[in-house]
């Protein structure tokens, strides 16, 4: 019985958590493989740089062009079946197509290698548009209904072009991959503290709301710089903004940190800036 208690017990029991004995060896081993994981994560995300072909730009990408391309190709029907399919009506996807060819044929937008394609999908409750990285850019009926002329469509497709040109899909996805692997790091080399998982978490998602907010105001600045190439108005472009605001029920309530976009009111600023910046 003696042995049976030094083994199970004591103070030199192999799995004693006392801070003494072989609990704090485990402890040393989660922590060193945890900030071995770490490591690699950063050593990968920084390894995973490209220059951007338009803008001359070092960034944090983990896809080719190439890649970028096939992607946006691949994703584009599921995406466009999760909005009720493409528009029917093909007289309101040519002037569509003819504001983004113009867009990409008279401005830098043309200059990259990325074959851009437009499409208006079916959806008439949903205010959104959006792009594929690879140059796919979607409307939805539910926002073509709502803008009041060609400059203000221009303002929206511009908008998009720049999330494509400038590859922020390709950054957010190895952000993303970085922070999440951070986060598994945290979690070993924690030994699974679930008050550290929750501080890693909450950490992770401010750094990415944060990030997504930048890109948003670089794309509405590029949104302004080849309305203003292509001969638009691209004082429309803060029409656009108060559709979206009262599309979204008016001026939110929550601190603009919590938020993956600009509020309204921060952007229309933004967007006169740009205004001046670029020249009109």
């Amino acid at each position: 019985m003696a042995q049976h208690q030094r083994y199970y017990g004591g103070t030199g029991d192999p799995y004693s958590r006392d801070g003494r004995g072989t609990g704090t060896g485990r402890f040393k081993l989660f922590l060193i493989i945890g900030l071995a994981m770490a490591g690699y994560q950063v050593v990968k995300y920084f390894g995973n740089t490209q220059v951007n072909p338009l803008t001359g730009e070092s960034q944090r990408i983990q896809w080719s062009v190439e890649e970028e391309i096939a992607l946006g190709l691949q994703s584009a029907p599921q995406m466009a079946q999760q909005y009720g399919g493409l528009h029917p009506d093909q007289r309101v996807q040519q002037k569509v197509d003819e504001i983004g060819r113009r867009l990409v044929d008279n401005t830098s937008a043309g200059k990259t290698p990325y074959p851009f394609d437009f499409h208006v999908l079916a959806d008439d409750r949903t205010v959104n548009a959006f792009a594929l990285p690879g140059g796919q850019c979607f409307i939805t009926v539910g926002l073509l209904s709502k803008v009041k002329n060609e400059d203000q469509i221009a303002g929206v497709m511009g908008h998009e072009l720049a999330h494509v040109v400038y590859r922020h899909g390709g950054e957010r996805m190895a952000k993303s991959s970085l922070i999440q692997g951070l986060i598994q790091s945290v979690l070993i080399g924690s030994g699974g503290s679930m008050e550290a998982a929750q501080i890693a978490n909450f950490v992770g998602n401010m750094t990415s709301l944060k990030y997504g907010r930048d890109q948003e105001l670089q794309s509405d600045d590029f949104g302004v710089k080849v309305m203003i190439e292509a001969g638009y108005d691209p004082s429309q472009m803060i029409g656009v903004m108060d559709i979206l605001e009262e599309a979204s029920g008016g001026a939110s309530n929550n601190p603009e940190w919590q938020s993956s976009h600009p509020h309204p009111e921060n952007r229309r600023e933004k967007i006169k800036e740009s205004i001046k910046k670029h020249g009109q």
